[in-house]
């Protein structure tokens, strides 16, 4: 128990109690917090990289048939 004081015991007892909690449960937040963080980031650049090979391709596209009507005159 707490050392004596003007509050009741238990009352102490109680907040340290939930003080440590907090405490031990910091690092497993803040890890989940860095996988989801890490995770949505990962997921934008898959997404990027595709929208990126999507217009390559449309622009291949228009070269190719632009050169093939050039040269097919």
């Amino acid at each position: 128990m707490a050392i004596p004081t003007e509050v009741n015991g238990q009352i102490t007892d109680s907040i340290t109690q939930t003080n440590i909690e907090v405490l031990g449960n910091a690092p497993a937040t803040a890890l989940g917090s860095l996988y989801q963080t890490t995770g949505n980031a990962i997921g934008l650049t898959i997404q990027n990289a595709v929208s990126n090979q999507q217009n390559a391709n449309t622009l291949f596209t228009a070269v190719l048939s632009a050169s093939v009507a050039r040269f097919a005159k």
